[in-house]
C-alpha cells in the first residue's frame, strides 16, 4: 500500500493583528461612544472567545452619522473626480499593505479559512477600490448622461459572510461618484469595518465622508428609514429585503437589494467530471456555503449521476475541516450559533422528509460552531432542502434527462441570483444560459468574481446591479438635480 501523507498544521500567526478591547462608532472622522453607552461583544466563531466589545448604535447615533455625511457631501461631491480618485487609490494601496493583517482579522471574526480571506476576499477588496478609482474622473463616459450627479448620502447595510468585500462593493462606487456614506456592518462581524475606518483616517479621507455604525438590526432599520438618506444599498436575506422595500416605498430613495439565492449547478453528460466536481465543491463549500450565490442545488444528467457522485464523495472525503487560521483548512466555522441552529434544523428536516443524507468522516472541534459538509441525494423539488436557502455547507442533488427539464428545474425557485452550466458544447452553454432566470451564470466554473462584471439577481434575489460600470448607476442622480439637495 502506498504511504499516506498528511498535512502538518500550518497556522497563520495572530500576532499581526492588534484587536483593541473595545471600539466606538466612527462618526465624522472620530471614534465615539454610543449615545446610551451600550456595547455588545463580538466572538470568534471557531473558538467562541470574545474578541472585543463594540458600541451599539441607537437611532440618535444614526441621526448624528447621517448629519455628518450630509455636511461632508457638499465639499466631497464638489471635488473633481480626479481628486476623489486619489483617495480611492490611496485606500486601495493601504489595504494592500495591510492585507495580511486584515485577512487574519476577518478569519478570526468571521470563521472562514485564512486561505479564502487571504487569496480571495482581500485581493477582490483591493481590486474594487482600484477599479472604481479609475471611474471617478470618467463618469461622463459611463453611459449615464453628461455630467451625472451624485445622489447625496448613501445608507448601506452589509452581511456577515463577506464583511470587508461587501463593504468594498458598497463604499467604492459610492465614493467614486461623489456620495458620502453611512455603513452598518453585520452585528457578528463588525471588526473589519472598524479597521477600515482607521484606514480612511490613514488615507486622509475628509471627515464625515465615511461613517461606520455598529449595532443590531434596529440600527440598520433606523438608517434605512432616515429621511435624509438618498440611497439605500442592502445585501442580506430576502425577508429583510422585503421589509426594506416596504420601508422605502413612497419615498424618493434609490434602492439596490442583493438578497437570497438557491443557485442551480447543472452538469450535462458530456461535462469533464473532475473539473465539474471541483466547481461543485467550490460552488457550495466555499465559505462553508454561506454565500448568497452558492450552487446549493446540483442538477446532474441521469446517465452520469453515479460516476459524478462517486467522484464527488471521494473529493469531499479529502476536505480538511478545522482551525480557520491553518493555511491547510478547507472548511472553517459557521459564523454564529444562530446560523448553525438554522442549518442543523433544515438538514434534519431534509432527512425527515426522506432525502438521503451523507457526510464524509469528519471530526468536529469541541468549541465553536461547526457543521460537516453534507450531501443530500434522492431529492425532489418538493423537498425543503431543494427549495429553502440553507446558507450552509449542504448540497441537494437532483437529476434530469433533457436540457429542457434541467432549465425547468433550475428556474423552479423564487430566487434568481446564480447558476452554473457544465458541458463541452458551447452552443449548449449559450442555449441553456438564455433560458435561465439568474443574474449571474457561470460556464464550466463557479464563484468567479471580477470588479468589472456586474452582479445581481432576479425575482426574490433582489434588484439592481453592483460591480462594473452598471454599479455606478445606483449612485447617480437622474438629469434633474432635485435628488442632490
Amino acid at each position: 500500500m502506498a504511504p499516506v501523507f498528511d498535512y502538518a498544521p500550518a497556522p497563520e500567526s495572530r500576532s499581526i493583528v492588534d484587536i483593541a478591547s473595545s471600539y466606538g462608532l466612527f462618526i465624522d472622522g472620530e471614534f465615539t461612544e454610543a449615545a446610551d453607552g451600550k456595547v455588545f461583544k463580538t466572538v470568534s466563531p471557531s473558538t467562541e472567545e470574545v474578541l472585543s466589545e463594540v458600541a451599539e448604535a441607537t437611532e440618535e447615533d444614526v441621526d448624528r452619522a447621517v448629519k455628518a455625511a450630509r455636511r461632508a457631501f457638499e465639499k466631497w461631491s464638489a471635488l473633481p473626480g480626479s481628486e476623489r480618485a486619489k483617495y480611492l487609490f490611496r485606500i486601495a494601496r493601504i489595504i494592500q499593505e495591510r492585507s495580511r493583517e486584515l485577512a487574519v482579522l476577518e478569519t478570526l471574526d468571521n470563521g472562514k479559512p485564512i486561505k479564502e480571506t487571504r487569496d480571495a476576499d482581500l485581493p477582490l477588496v483591493v481590486a474594487h477600490f482600484f477599479y472604481y478609482a479609475g471611474w471617478a474622473d470618467k463618469l461622463d463616459h459611463a453611459g449615464y448622461g453628461a455630467n451625472p450627479k451624485p445622489l447625496g448620502v448613501a445608507g448601506q447595510v452589509i452581511p456577515w459572510n463577506f464583511p470587508l468585500l461587501m463593504l468594498a462593493w458598497k463604499i467604492a462606487p459610492a465614493l467614486a461618484t461623489g456620495n458620502t456614506v453611512v455603513l452598518k456592518p453585520a452585528e457578528t462581524t463588525p471588526l473589519s469595518a472598524l479597521f477600515f475606518a482607521d484606514i480612511c483616517r490613514q488615507a486622509g479621507l475628509p471627515k464625515g465622508v465615511v461613517n461606520i455604525l455598529t449595532g443590531d438590526g434596529r440600527a440598520g432599520a433606523a438608517l434605512i428609514a432616515h429621511p435624509d438618506v438618498n440611497k439605500v444599498a442592502f445585501t442580506g436575506s430576502t425577508a429583510v429585503g422585503k421589509e426594506i422595500a416596504r420601508t422605502v416605498a413612497g419615498t424618493r430613495k434609490k434602492v439596490t437589494l442583493e438578497l437570497g439565492g438557491k443557485g442551480a449547478n447543472i452538469v450535462f453528460d458530456d461535462a469533464p467530471i473532475d473539473q465539474a466536481v471541483e466547481g461543485i465543491v467550490n460552488g457550495i463549500f466555499f465559505n462553508q456555503g454561506q454565500v448568497c450565490c452558492a450552487g446549493s442545488r446540483l442538477l446532474v444528467q441521469e446517465s452520469v449521476q453515479d460516476e459524478l457522485l462517486d467522484s464527488l464523495k471521494r473529493r469531499l472525503s479529502t476536505l480538511r475541516l478545522g482551525d480557520p487560521l491553518d493555511k491547510n483548512t478547507d472548511i472553517g466555522a459557521i459564523n454564529s450559533a444562530e446560523q448553525l441552529a438554522r442549518i442543523t434544523a433544515l438538514a434534519d428536516l431534509g432527512e425527515a422528509e426522506g432525502a438521503e443524507r451523507w457526510s464524509p468522516a469528519c471530526e468536529l472541534p469541541e468549541n465553536g460552531y461547526w457543521f460537516a459538509p453534507t450531501l443530500f441525494t434522492n431529492v425532489t423539488q418538493a423537498h425543503t432542502v431543494a427549495r429553502d436557502e440553507i446558507f450552509g455547507p449542504v448540497l441537494s442533488v437532483l437529476t434530469f434527462r433533457t436540457p429542457d427539464e434541467a432549465v425547468a428545474k433550475a428556474n423552479n425557485t423564487p430566487y434568481g441570483l446564480s447558476a452554473g452550466i457544465w458541458t463541452e458544447k458551447g452552443s449548449r452553454i449559450l442555449a441553456v444560459a438564455n433560458k435561465l432566470r439568474a443574474g449571474v451564470i457561470w460556464s464550466n466554473t463557479f464563484n468567479k468574481f471580477d470588479p468589472t462584471s456586474p452582479f445581481g439577481g432576479y425575482k426574490e434575489s433582489g434588484f439592481g446591479r453592483e460591480g462594473g460600470r452598471h454599479g455606478l448607476e445606483a449612485y447617480l442622480a437622474p438629469s434633474s438635480p432635485e435628488g442632490t439637495r
